[in-house]
C-alpha cells in the first residue's frame, strides 16, 4: 500500500471555501463579457484569449483549436505576452519529446488553471494517463464548452481531473490510479498559487509521487520567488535551495535561451515569471513502501531458514 501525507494544497481556492459556491450557470454569464468578478475564470479566460490570438497569427509557435471556445464575440484581445508564449511552446515541447523518448514514461500531471487543451492538442503517446490539477468550477465550465464543440482526447489515452480545492490532492491522484512506482513528468502552468507557502506545499506534493528521475518543469510566478525578481543570480540560488529541500535538482531555462532555439528575438516586456526543469533525485512514498516490504520479505525468509536450520 502506498503511503499518503494527509495534508491540504494551501492555494488560492481555500479562501473561497467558506465563500458562496460559484455555480455553473454563474460561470457562463461571466464569460459572455469583457469583466469577470471571478478572478480564477478571468485569469484563465485571459490565457486562453493569448493562446487564441497566437494560433491565428501567421507563423504561429503553436495552435490552439479549441481555446476560442471559451471566448465570447466581444472578448477583448489581450496585449501581447511573448513570455506566454514561449512559456506554453517551451512546455508543449518538454513534455511531448520526454515523452516520446521514453516507452516507459505514461503518467502526466498537469498543474493548470482549468482551461489547459493540451491533453486535447496534444499528440500523446498510446496508453498515456493525463492527470489535470486544476481549479474544480473553471474546469467544469471548460469541460462543458470542450464537449459542446467535440473536442475529445485520444481514445487510447485517459484524462482524469481533480480539484485543486481537495483537502487531499496526493489521496485523490492515487485513488484515480497514480502509480508512484512508475515514471511521470509534471508540468505547472496556470495553477493559481496564492503564496510562496502554497508552491512549497506543491514541492512537496510531487516530492512525494513522482518516482526516482522523474521531470517537474514549468512556469513559475515571480512574484513566488524568494528574491528580488531580476536578478538572476540570486533567483536560482533561492530556486536550487527550495528545490533541493524537496529532493530536486532544477535548473533555470531563460526565456532568451528558449526564443533564440526557435530563431526568435528574445522577449522585451518584463519577465513576470521564470522558467525550470527539475529532476526528482529520492524515492517516491510508493518506492520506499515497496523497498520496506521487499525487505520485511527477506527478512521473514532468513528467520524461517535459521529456524530450519536449528
Amino acid at each position: 500500500m502506498d503511503i499518503v501525507h494527509q495534508w491540504p494544497l494551501s492555494i488560492s481556492l481555500n479562501p473561497r471555501k467558506q465563500a458562496r459556491p460559484t455555480t455553473m450557470a454563474s460561470l457562463s454569464h461571466l464569460a459572455n463579457g469583457n469583466h469577470h468578478p471571478d478572478p480564477l475564470l478571468h485569469s484563465a479566460l485571459r490565457s486562453a484569449s493569448l493562446r487564441f490570438h497566437e494560433s491565428h497569427r501567421s507563423a504561429p509557435l503553436f495552435l490552439d483549436p479549441y481555446c476560442g471556445c471559451f471566448l465570447s464575440p466581444d472578448t477583448a484581445p489581450p496585449s501581447a505576452s511573448t513570455p506566454y508564449r514561449l512559456a506554453t511552446k517551451f512546455i508543449d515541447d518538454e513534455l511531448m519529446n520526454r515523452m516520446m523518448s521514453d516507452d516507459e514514461l505514461r503518467q502526466v500531471v498537469l498543474f493548470t488553471d482549468g482551461m489547459d487543451t493540451r491533453p486535447f492538442r496534444l499528440n500523446w503517446p498510446r496508453s498515456s494517463a493525463i492527470y489535470d490539477v486544476s481549479p474544480g468550477s473553471v474546469f467544469q465550465f471548460a469541460s462543458q464548452r470542450l464537449k459542446d464543440v467535440g473536442a475529445k482526447i485520444s481514445r487510447t489515452c485517459m484524462l482524469l481531473h481533480v480539484p485543486s480545492e481537495s483537502s487531499n490532492i496526493q489521496e485523490r491522484l492515487c485513488e484515480k490510479g497514480f502509480n508512484g512506482n512508475r515514471p511521470s513528468i509534471w508540468a505547472l502552468q496556470g495553477l493559481p498559487l496564492m503564496t510562496s507557502a502554497s508552491f512549497n506545499d506543491l514541492l512537496f506534493l510531487v516530492s512525494c509521487l513522482a518516482m526516482k528521475s522523474s521531470i517537474f518543469l514549468g512556469e513559475l510566478p515571480g512574484w513566488l520567488l524568494g528574491t528580488e525578481f531580476g536578478n538572476m543570480a540570486a533567483t536560482r540560488k533561492w530556486m536550487e535551495s527550495l528545490f533541493m529541500s524537496h529532493g530536486f535538482q532544477v535548473s533555470i531555462v531563460s526565456y532568451a535561451e528558449v526564443a533564440r532555439k526557435l530563431h526568435l528575438e528574445p522577449p522585451t516586456e518584463n519577465l513576470c515569471s521564470a522558467l525550470f526543469v527539475a529532476e526528482q533525485l529520492r524515492f517516491s512514498d510508493a518506492q520506499m513502501e515497496r523497498w520496506r516490504s521487499e525487505f520485511d520479505r527477506l527478512e521473514d525468509e532468513g528467520d524461517e531458514e535459521g529456524f530450519e536450520e536449528l
